[in-house]
């Protein structure tokens, strides 16, 4: 995932670049490849979009399972530096405190008895994750509608610009 990430905000700045340097240049051609970027990336957010909420279901089946494997990961730590203690504290916060008071003291994992563990993992963690998943979705589109508005007025803009180099007279 993080691999993703970063390849992503490496496409991003390169696409930013090619805007920046295209308008400074005064080019047409770089900022034609701008615009051409900037509508691949556009589609790639849409169908990135229809496909979370196709599949939000099962998006949240994942998340799940992740969160049972880092817990588990956390249980069967000794240090209190471990990865697992690191994602499931950090993802106790994101959600607010889905966990009980046996769980979290001064914000380290301490080994909890079976019955404890997985009775906070199914009932309240998983039910968790449930509602941001179905109380919160209205909030991811309204982000990506956002940055939808946001790209269209990019490529509006940098044809606008395109189309002002090419009918000037200085060239």
């Amino acid at each position: 995932g993080i691999y993703i990430l970063i390849a992503v905000g490496a496409v991003m700045m390169f696409v930013g670049f090619l805007g920046c340097y295209g308008a400074i240049q005064e080019s047409q051609c770089l900022l034609g490849t701008f615009f051409t970027c900037l509508v691949i990336l556009f589609a790639c957010e849409v169908a990135a979009g229809i496909w979370g909420f196709v599949n939000k279901d099962q998006i949240a089946k994942d998340v799940k399972q992740f969160y049972d494997q880092a817990f588990q990961q956390a249980l069967m730590a000794d240090s209190d530096s471990s990865n697992g203690k690191a994602v499931v504290k950090t993802f106790h916060e994101t959600v607010r405190r889905c966990q009980s008071s046996c769980m979290l003291c001064s914000g380290h994992l301490h080994k909890l008895s079976d019955q404890c563990a997985s009775q906070l993992q199914t009932q309240n963690c998983h039910k968790k994750i449930d509602e941001l998943f179905s109380g919160k979705l209205y909030l991811i589109g309204i982000a990506a509608i956002v940055v939808a508005v946001i790209m269209i007025f990019e490529m509006i803009l940098s044809m606008v610009l395109c189309c002002g180099i090419r009918n000037s007279s200085v060239y």
